[in-house]
């Protein structure tokens, strides 16, 4: 008797312990999965946007009911209107038909209702809603940062915190990698430097890139996160595309502007570059270097598959001067890399004669030759740095030129920022100078600057002694409706 006693309640344990392994997490998960459709709506429904969002990554359908738009629409209805009193668009679209009764005092949302707005959705793709509600919560801050953008500054002619609102409003920037076979892959932002007109963007290889040979495209997408509390996911994000670059059709010969015992630098585009390591077809690092001229429009406001296209705004038309689109133009350039910068200098009123313009560009002369007064000096030596993970190296006479142009109304004209590389010349015969004579040159479908630098060897700098800018004549006449 006492040995029967003695298992009895071990069998009672082992039974205890199954109940107990019923209850547990992995059980009531599929038991919650198994409730009727209209039960989990009911519970889903006392969720707010970021739980939401949050338990849409559980299981598969988890995410289908966060996505569905009748469900959504109860959400974004309930969620937009009581809790952020809705943006403009939410509130010309639902507000003032749904939500809004004589006395202008919100209504409860009920199923009449519901039914009602479902209308507005109806044929709409799964997460229609969800992608208009936190179109609508970025839309909220749209006035302010167009305040903090009117803060010109006079000196480049952009507006001067273009870096602070980037950052304020949670502005990333992804790269996204298509190969050969379809295969597709999002990059986060592994570095980012901010200059006076420009910023440098990189993404490190690190064994996440497939081989250069085998890249198809290239896709930079600016990226506003959405701040939302969910703890271990990514907030959600809007993309806007800035660039696509089809690898397939760039030239066979793609110029190197660079090397050192390490990478290859071969420049893409203006704008891109991608570092090869020596002797492989590996990529170490892809490089973008954008202009901060709208900037914030281009990483926000366009689509997934279509850039944001900056409004016509053409200038006054002028019957009485002649030489109207001519003249009043404003440089302002800045070489640097992406750790310094080597120069930065402004030039107003340039001007360019009829008689200048030649095989159908309009010459702009900031720094002439002859002119001993305006020749700049250079800080440090002409390099482009880079870094990879555990690596990093330095590339000589390469660099990052950021040029504004401003028209006579001091509106950005042409703005460039890319990689240039500086190429020994042969040294002509000067009275003034008896170092090493380089030259930089950069050329576009727009445009082309030429830079001509001298070494000083005793003084151990560069001297810029002559800087024009050639812009095409189809470009000048279109801005100003002019036919030189």
């Amino acid at each position: 008797m006492a040995a029967s006693k003695a298992v009895i309640p071990r069998v009672r344990a082992a039974r205890t312990s199954k109940r107990v392994d019923k209850s547990s997490p992995t059980s009531t998960q599929k038991f919650i999965e198994r409730l009727p459709t209209d039960i989990l709506n009911k519970i889903l429904s006392y969720l707010d946007a970021s739980a939401l969002f949050t338990i849409s990554h559980v299981n598969k359908r988890f995410y289908q009911l966060a996505s569905d738009n009748y469900f959504q629409l109860f959400i974004i209805l309930f969620y937009t209107c009581q809790y952020y009193q809705c943006s403009a668009l939410w509130n010309k679209i639902y507000l003032t038909e749904f939500f809004m009764d004589k006395t202008r005092k919100p209504k409860c949302v009920d199923k009449l209702l519901l039914k009602t707005a479902s209308a507005e959705v109806q044929g709409q793709a799964a997460g229609y809603c969800k992608q208009l509600f936190f179109k609508t919560l970025a839309a909220r801050d749209m006035n302010k940062w167009k305040r903090d953008l009117g803060l010109i500054s006079h000196h480049t002619g952009l507006p001067r915190q273009t870096e602070r609102v980037l950052r304020n409003l949670d502005i990333t920037w992804e790269l996204t990698v298509s190969d050969k076979s379809g295969h597709e892959d999002t990059l986060e932002l592994s570095c980012s430097q901010f200059f006076e007109t420009s910023v440098t963007l990189c993404w490190s290889g690190g064994g996440c890139l497939p081989d250069y040979q085998q890249i198809s495209t290239l896709q930079l997408h600016g990226v506003r996160r959405i701040a939302l509390s969910c703890p271990g996911l990514k907030n959600p994000g809007r993309r806007s595309l800035i660039v696509k670059l089809d690898m397939q059709a760039l030239p066979k010969g793609v110029q190197v502007i660079g090397q050192d015992r390490l990478v290859e630098i071969k420049l893409l585009q203006p704008g891109i570059i991608m570092g090869i390591w020596r002797g492989q077809c590996s990529v170490a690092f892809v490089m973008f270097t954008l202009h901060l001229h709208r900037l914030l429009e281009r990483s926000i406001q366009g689509s997934i598959v279509c850039p944001y296209i900056e409004p016509m705004v053409k200038s006054p038309f002028d019957d009485i001067d002649p030489e109207y689109g001519l003249h009043g133009y404003q440089l302002h350039i800045t070489l640097h890399n992406n750790v310094c910068k080597f120069m930065s200098a402004s030039f107003s009123q340039l001007f360019c004669r009829r008689d200048q313009v030649r095989d159908g560009l309009v010459q702009l002369t900031a720094i002439s030759m002859t002119n001993l007064s305006q020749h700049t000096p250079l800080t440090g030596n002409i390099t482009l740095t880079w870094r990879c993970e555990a690596l990093q190296g330095s590339v000589e006479n390469c660099c990052i030129m950021s040029l504004t142009l401003l028209d006579e109304f001091r509106k950005p004209f042409w703005c460039i920022s890319c990689p240039v590389s500086m190429e020994l010349q042969k040294s002509a015969l000067s009275y003034d100078y008896d170092g090493e004579h380089h030259l930089i040159h950069y050329q576009d479908s727009e445009g082309q600057v030429k830079m001509k630098l001298v070494w000083m060897d005793e003084q151990k700098q560069f001297v810029l002694v002559s800087l024009v800018v050639y812009v095409i004549t189809c470009k000048v006449n279109k801005h100003f409706s002019r036919e030189y």
